[in-house]
């Protein structure tokens, strides 16, 4: 794509980081047939294709956004499906993060839509904050229906039946290995995760330790920045990500790491950009080794191989795939492997590749796109006939959650109940769930 910006505009690195995508892009249009939003709206604009058009004219001209072009990128869920099947290497996550932004920067949205972003990020990245909004807003729930806004019912809607006590595994300390320690490892223990499901930071922790991983919880170490991030709170998310680059390198020259373990892949995408996210920063070396040390859990399980793992029942088990996991890092066969490497019967839905509709705040921004999504997503699950859905993104196990009867548990709940952990509370409390009773798929 041909672009014309001037020498000033690209003194600033994020224009020049802009404009070098820009060029990638052959309009060749092979986007579309995996973005999701087009797939529902059908509409050019909502595509990668269209949106890049839209950002180009943006930001060459130096416009203040108008409200169609910013109704279209906020409409994107940066799922980054585009990305995988991008034959250009066209990087779509960086340009969408510059638009929004600008966007932040130069568009005056709506009071009511200010107060809503405003409060959203002053509370999902604080789990206590979170927690007593979780409170509130189960309280709140029978009266959804009062709501005119779609956006308000939402996030009653989100609010789980259960909000568990807050985990003293989360608090900063060190595990010592079960056995002879092989590596040393931080845990990056997420913030929204905290309030909503305690269970899986305590059984990251009980499945590293069991394969010989001292674990320590960094003191400082709290959300990641991709929540702000990705409503183009700059000075926010920023602030965030070198709290938790200080936070690791202060672990990393003391006693050492062999890794960063991440188990929300959405946090986990953004951790392993923070060369890119941080790289004006002062601190911006520190953020490249961070970024450099950063690995999914199942990717450290990998590694390691694991010890004894036939201790689960035998369960057919739908295998979501996060986007941000599987489009944004790239990782698509370890979760499986793993799994059956458990002695789990792994089935994957169709149209895998296509987003469930969570994508971070998407689902409470954009609920009618989200909710048709999460639809969809769910039909094809159930159409796999499992006994149990495992994923690997907090966001996406409470969006299909919050759509079906059957159980579903984080990938590594599974991998520490099959090696010697506990039956997970999702699969032990669940009556739907009976072992070798539901028919082969004949998906």
């Amino acid at each position: 794509m041909q672009t014309n910006f001037t020498d000033t505009q690209l003194a600033d690195p994020a224009t020049r980081r802009s404009n070098e995508i820009l060029r990638s892009c052959v309009h060749c249009g092979f986007c579309t047939a995996t973005c999701p939003t087009y797939k529902v709206l059908g509409d050019e604009l909502d595509s990668p294709r269209g949106r890049i058009y839209l950002i180009k004219d943006m930001l060459e001209n130096n416009k203040v956004p108008d409200e169609r072009t910013v109704t279209h990128i906020d409409r994107c869920l940066s799922c980054l499906s585009c990305m995988t099947t991008c034959p250009s290497g066209v990087h779509y996550m960086h340009l969408i993060d510059h638009a929004r932004e600008y966007i932040e920067k130069t568009y005056k949205r709506r009071w009511d839509e200010r107060a809503l972003r405003w409060l959203l990020a002053k509370i999902l990245p604080y789990p206590s904050r979170f927690r007593l909004a979780l409170i509130g807003a189960r309280l709140a729930r029978p009266f959804r229906k009062l709501l005119p806004d779609a956006r308000m019912r939402a996030m009653l809607e989100m609010a789980p039946n259960r909000i568990p006590p807050a985990s003293e595994n989360d608090r900063p300390q060190s595990f010592s290995a079960i056995g002879a320690r092989r590596k040393r490892v931080a845990l990056l223990i997420g913030c929204a995760q905290r309030a909503l499901n305690t269970d899986i930071n305590d059984a990251t922790i009980r499945l590293l330790r069991r394969h010989g991983c001292d674990v320590v919880i960094p003191k400082g170490i709290g959300c990641c920045g991709a929540l702000t991030h990705h409503m183009g709170k700059v000075h926010e998310s920023h602030a965030m990500a070198a709290a938790n680059v200080r936070a690791i390198v202060d672990e990393l020259d003391g006693e050492g790491l062999d890794a960063v373990v991440i188990n929300t892949s959405g946090c986990g995408t953004t951790v392993k950009d923070y060369a890119h996210l941080l790289r004006n920063h002062a601190i911006a070396d520190d953020a490249s080794r961070v970024a450099a040390l950063a690995k999914d859990v199942t990717e450290i399980m990998s590694e390691l191989g694991l010890n004894d793992p036939f201790q689960a029942g035998p369960l057919r088990v739908a295998y979501h795939a996060a986007c941000s996991l599987q489009h944004g890092q790239q990782i698509r066969s370890a979760p499986k492997d793993l799994l059956r490497a458990a002695g789990f019967e792994v089935v994957e839905p169709r149209d895998s590749h296509i987003c469930c509709g969570s994508a971070g705040i998407y689902n409470l921004m954009q609920p009618a796109i989200s909710s048709e999504l999460r639809i969809r997503k769910v039909a094809t699950i159930e159409a796999t006939r499992p006994q149990v859905i495992s994923a690997g993104n907090i966001g996406c196990m409470m969006q299909i959650s919050s759509a079906t009867e059957i159980p579903l548990v984080h990938t590594v709940e599974l991998l520490d109940w099959a090696t010697g952990g506990p039956k997970p509370l999702s699969i032990a409390n669940a009556v739907t769930v009976k072992m070798r009773e539901l028919p082969a798929c004949r998906c």
